[in-house]
């Protein structure tokens, strides 16, 4: 299989090629040479949101650029989150240069609010267009999905992404947890203890895309694990098993952690309190994907995973410029632990 895919040097576009190549796939990944991409990729260069950024796609670039005159591949994977005209532009130059076209959304571009149980059927965003500009994430991850079904028809699969956690994560979620838990003491552990929480891992987010478009899978997959894959407290007791802490977590309550002013999901990474948000992230329906073959590895398995990546870069995560720092102040936590 030849895989081509927009990025491929960070987070979910690295998963996705390692997976591939593992595979002995042949893979090529267009990225603007920001990031060291895997050993063993072809690589082009471009910034496809500048004019003519597109153009070693198409093989007119000179051959000391390693292209030719007909590059083709079996299937594309794009993780674009930004403006959908970028999704458009790409997917348009390539529906007659590749044969399938694998776009990773996310399960945010459901109205809200979401209730628990969503399916692929649920009502989306309204105001979304494949030609629009950035806006917000919900409206540009439907756009990306329009742009596209747009060129590819059934071809395209869209591939609704929830929570991603994993090795290279670049937004900070678990490895923030992972750094608090190993530094020890006293840890504000949101509750409830038995919170269910629903994430994908994001090596088998891309084992998945890849069997799919294999298959030649088309239309939109909710792409998270059950509901209740594991609780916030298997997560955080799974965060001390695997880094070795004496870390004492003190389950507060959520009316606590709301009224002291924290903000769930930012100072306090993947938690949310139940309620509407907590059944939009953490309650989707994910039986088309199962049934099409998702599996989820332990959750231990990626608290283990994460931990052994971070040791290996010296303990300090990759951060994207366009994402803030996630994580609750030291002082903000005695407070609350303390009050």
């Amino acid at each position: 299989m030849r895989l081509l895919i927009l990025g491929g040097t960070e987070f979910v576009g690295r998963a996705v090629a390692d997976a591939a190549l593992a595979r002995e796939w042949q893979v090529t990944v267009f990225h603007r040479g920001r990031h060291e991409p895997p050993a063993g990729v072809r690589v082009l260069h471009g910034d496809r949101t500048a004019p003519d950024g597109l153009a070693a796609l198409t093989g007119s670039v000179d051959s000391t650029n390693n292209t030719d005159n007909a590059l083709e591949w079996d299937v594309v994977v794009d993780t674009w989150s930004g403006a959908p005209s970028v999704v458009r532009d790409a997917a348009r130059l390539l529906a007659g240069r590749a044969g399938r076209y694998a776009y990773v959304s996310s399960r945010s571009v459901y109205a809200y609010p979401t209730p628990a149980g969503l399916d692929e059927n649920g009502p989306l965003v309204e105001g979304a267009s494949a030609d629009a500009d950035e806006s917000d994430y919900a409206r540009d991850k439907r756009g990306g999905e329009l742009a596209a079904a747009a060129a590819f028809g059934d071809r395209a699969l869209l591939v609704r992404a929830g929570l991603i956690l994993g090795p290279w994560e670049n937004v900070g979620r678990l490895p923030w947890w992972l750094g608090r838990i190993a530094r020890g003491g006293p840890v504000l552990a949101p509750g409830p203890r038995d919170n269910p929480l629903q994430y994908i891992d994001v090596r088998d987010l891309a084992e998945w895309t890849l069997d799919a478009a294999a298959r030649g899978l088309g239309g939109a997959y909710n792409l998270v694990s059950p509901s209740g894959h594991v609780t916030m407290g298997g997560l955080l007791e799974a965060c001390a098993e695997v880094t070795g802490s004496d870390a004492e977590l003190r389950w507060t309550a959520p009316e606590t952690i709301i009224a002291a002013g924290v903000e769930p999901w930012t100072q306090l990474p993947i938690w949310l309190p139940p309620g509407e948000v907590h059944d939009m992230m953490h309650r989707g329906d994910v039986s088309k994907a199962l049934a099409a073959g998702l599996r989820c590895r332990p959750a231990r398995e990626t608290v283990a995973d994460t931990w052994a990546w971070l040791r290996s870069i010296g303990g300090e995560a990759p951060q994207r410029p366009d994402r803030p720092r996630l994580g609750l102040a030291p002082d903000v936590e005695a407070d609350l632990l303390n009050g």
